[in-house]
């Protein structure tokens, strides 16, 4: 009897526990399930964010042609200079032929006043005179230029500046290989041969 008595005793004890365990097994499964629910919201949230095919190819459609227009714009800017460098070196070409005639259009000038005068003049001398200043102002403006004359005087033959036309044998030692004899003056426009000197060397 008493064991029936405690067996009684302790069932309402075990209801309890019973009762208690139940309900944190149900809370352990909606917090479970709520977690379900929230990691399925998430997932579904990440394949929204992420863009489709389609997104992707019209995006890289869109790109292709803005590279394209960009390219395009750079080539007619391209051309365009191209054409405006040739024509700002044609038009200096021009012009610098022009400045050239203006420098030598005073000498041009003397030159007509000189024959004029040669045809009533009597006196050879100064006729002469005259056209050794005219020359002498022509060589100024020229030299004013950047031309310069080649020196040919006591030189030792020089390619870079000279052109050998006739070899003269039978010189002393202390000549051979130098300039003897200036054939045709050679011209240097700012330090650049524009023509060789054509000369006799010493051999």
């Amino acid at each position: 009897m008493k064991d029936i008595d405690e067996e009684k005793m302790s069932s309402p004890e075990q209801e309890e526990d019973m009762k208690d365990e139940a309900a944190q097994t149900a809370a352990e499964e909606t917090s479970t399930a709520a977690s379900s629910e929230d990691s399925e919201k998430d997932d579904n949230q990440k394949e929204s964010e992420e863009p489709t095919v389609e997104e992707q190819l019209e995006e890289a459609q869109d790109k292709i042609a803005e590279l394209n227009d960009k390219y395009l714009r750079l080539m007619a800017e391209f051309d365009n200079y191209r054409k405006r460098v040739m024509k700002e070196k044609s038009e200096l070409i021009k012009t610098a032929g022009s400045k050239v005639i203006t420098t030598i259009l005073p000498v041009l000038d003397d030159m007509e006043r000189a024959e004029q005068t040669m045809e009533k003049a009597e006196d050879v001398a100064a006729v002469k005179e005259g056209l050794l200043l005219i020359f002498d102002k022509f060589m100024k403006l020229l030299a004013s230029e950047g031309l310069k004359a080649i020196d040919t005087t006591d030189k030792v033959f020089d390619t870079d500046y000279h052109e050998a036309v006739a070899m003269v044998p039978g010189q002393p030692d202390e000549l051979k290989g130098k300039v003897i004899d200036c054939i045709q003056t050679g011209y240097m426009l700012n330090d650049k041969v524009i023509r060789h000197a054509k000369v006799a060397v010493a051999q």
